[in-house]
C-alpha cells in the first residue's frame, strides 16, 4: 500500500513499548497516527511527540473502543492500517502447587477467559470494526482498501510453563488471520501478524540485569532482545508490501523457547 500524509493509522498499546515504536515509524512516513491505550499521560506524551492523536480506549469494553474509532475518524478520517499491539491477561500454570493450602490448586476458568478476552477476542474486536470501516473507503493500486496487523508472540508456538493462557490465546490470534484475510480478501483489506520473541520492551526492561543477560545468550544471533523499532520496521514493510498477506511472520533472532 502506497502511504502518504492523506493515511491514517491506529495503534493500540501505542503508549510505549512495541506500539510505540510502531506509531513512531508510521509517523515518520508522514501517516496520521491515534493511539489507543489506557494510559493517559504516557500516551499524550507520545501523540504530541509524533503529531498524532491519544483516546484513551480500553480493549476490553466493546463501547470504548467503538467510541475510539469514532474520535479517530472525526479527527483523521477511516484509517487504512490498523495496528493492535495492546492486550490483556493473567499467568498461571493449568495446575500449580498451592503452598498455603498444601494441595494443588487449578487455573481458574474465570482467569483463562479474562485473558482470551484481553488476546484473542480484542484482537477480533479492533480487527473486525476496523475492517467495517476500511470496507466504506475508495480502492487503492489493486483493489486493496486497508491492512490489519495484530501481534501473536513466538510464545502461540512455543509456550512455556505458566503460559497456558497467553500461549493459546497467542496461537488463536495466529489462527485467525488466515480465515479473516479470506474473509475480506473481496474487500481488499489485508491480515497478517507478527510473533515477536523477546525485546526490550519498558515491561522486559525491568527485570534483573542478570535475567536480561541470560535472555540475550538465549538468542541464537545476535545475542541480544529485540529491538522496538524492529518490530516497527517489520508493521512497516507488512503495510507497504501487498503481497503480504494472510502471513503470521516469526520475529525472534531464532529464538526457540524451552519449556521454562
Amino acid at each position: 500500500m502506497k502511504i502518504d500524509t492523506t493515511t491514517s493509522a491506529v495503534v493500540t498499546g501505542g503508549a510505549s513499548g512495541l506500539g510505540r515504536a510502531t506509531a513512531e515509524a508510521l509517523a515518520a512516513a508522514g501517516v496520521k497516527v491515534a493511539i489507543f491505550d489506557l494510559n493517559e499521560e504516557a500516551g499524550a506524551d507520545v501523540a504530541k511527540a509524533i503529531g498524532g492523536l491519544f483516546c484513551k480506549v480500553d480493549i476490553m469494553d466493546e463501547a470504548s473502543v467503538v467510541a475510539g474509532f469514532e474520535t479517530a475518524r472525526a479527527a483523521y478520517g477511516q484509517e487504512r492500517v490498523l495496528v493492535h499491539c495492546a492486550m490483556a491477561t493473567r499467568r498461571g500454570k493449568t495446575l500449580a502447587f498451592d503452598k498455603e493450602a498444601g494441595k494443588l490448586k487449578r487455573l481458574s476458568t474465570e482467569d483463562y477467559a479474562y485473558g482470551v478476552h484481553g488476546i484473542l477476542i480484542a484482537s477480533y474486536r479492533l480487527a473486525s470494526l476496523a475492517a467495517e470501516g476500511m470496507a466504506t473507503l475508495e480502492p487503492m493500486e489493486d483493489g486493496e482498501r486497508g491492512v490489519i496487523t495484530l501481534t501473536a508472540s513466538v510464545a502461540a508456538q512455543d509456550g512455556q510453563i505458566g503460559q497456558i493462557t497467553y500461549g493459546s490465546a497467542k496461537a488463536g490470534v495466529n489462527g485467525m488471520v488466515l480465515p479473516m484475510a479470506r474473509d475480506l480478501m473481496d474487500l481488499g483489506i489485508r491480515v497478517n501478524s507478527i510473533m515477536p520473541g523477546i525485546f526490550a520492551t519498558p515491561l522486559m526492561l525491568g527485570a534483573k540485569p542478570q535475567v536480561l543477560d541470560s535472555l540475550a545468550a538465549s538468542v541464537p544471533f545476535p545475542k541480544r532482545l529485540g529491538k522496538p523499532e524492529e518490530f516497527g520496521s517489520l508493521v512497516m514493510e507488512l503495510v507497504r508490501n501487498s503481497y503480504f498477506n494472510g502471513q503470521s511472520i516469526r520475529l525472534d533472532g531464532g529464538i526457540r523457547m524451552a519449556p521454562r
